[in-house]
C-alpha cells in the first residue's frame, strides 16, 4: 500500500512539474519564419496576450484598490501618543495630567477626540507673545485762532 502511495505521489509531482514549466521555444517555433502566416499569427498572438494580460491586471488592480479603499474607514487599529503636562491645582499641589493624542500612520495628529475619553489638550504655548502696541506721535496741533476768527 505504501508503494502505491509513493508511486502516485512521484508521478503527480513529475506531472505537475512538467506542466508548470514553460514550453516556450526561443528559436521561433516549428514553423517557417519565411512564410507570412506563422509570423503574423505569432505577432497577433503576442499582441492579444499582452492586451489580455493588461486588461486582467487592470481589473485585478481596480478590485484590489476598491477593496482597500472601502476597508480603510473600518480599520479598528489606531495609535495613541500620550504626553504628560504639569499642572498646579487650586490648593497648590503640582500634578501630572495625561493627554492622549490620536495620530495617523505617519505620526501626525488626527483632528478628532481621542477614543480614551481624555479631555482635549489645551493649545500649545509655542506662539511668541504679542508685541506691545507701538507708540505713535500725537497729531500736529492746529494753529491757535482768536475768538473772532483771525489768526494770532
Amino acid at each position: 500500500m505504501k508503494f502505491h502511495r509513493l508511486t502516485l505521489t512521484s508521478f503527480a509531482s513529475f506531472l505537475c512539474g512538467w506542466l508548470l514549466t514553460g514550453c516556450a521555444d526561443t528559436e521561433g517555433g516549428h514553423t517557417s519564419p519565411y512564410q507570412p502566416g506563422p509570423v503574423v499569427g505569432k505577432t497577433v498572438g503576442q499582441g492579444v496576450g499582452v492586451v489580455a494580460g493588461n486588461v486582467a491586471g487592470a481589473g485585478v488592480g481596480l478590485v484590489e484598490g476598491t477593496v482597500q479603499g472601502m476597508a480603510a474607514p473600518f480599520n479598528p487599529s489606531y495609535h495613541m501618543v500620550r504626553y504628560w503636562r504639569t499642572e498646579t491645582t487650586t490648593d497648590g499641589r503640582t500634578i501630572q495630567v495625561p493627554y492622549d493624542i490620536l495620530v495617523d500612520q505617519y505620526g501626525r495628529p488626527v483632528h478628532m477626540p481621542a477614543p480614551t475619553g481624555n479631555p482635549k489638550p489645551p493649545p500649545a504655548l509655542t506662539a511668541p507673545p504679542a508685541p506691545p502696541p507701538a507708540v505713535t506721535a500725537p497729531p500736529p496741533a492746529e494753529p491757535a485762532t482768536a475768538t473772532n476768527g483771525a489768526s494770532q
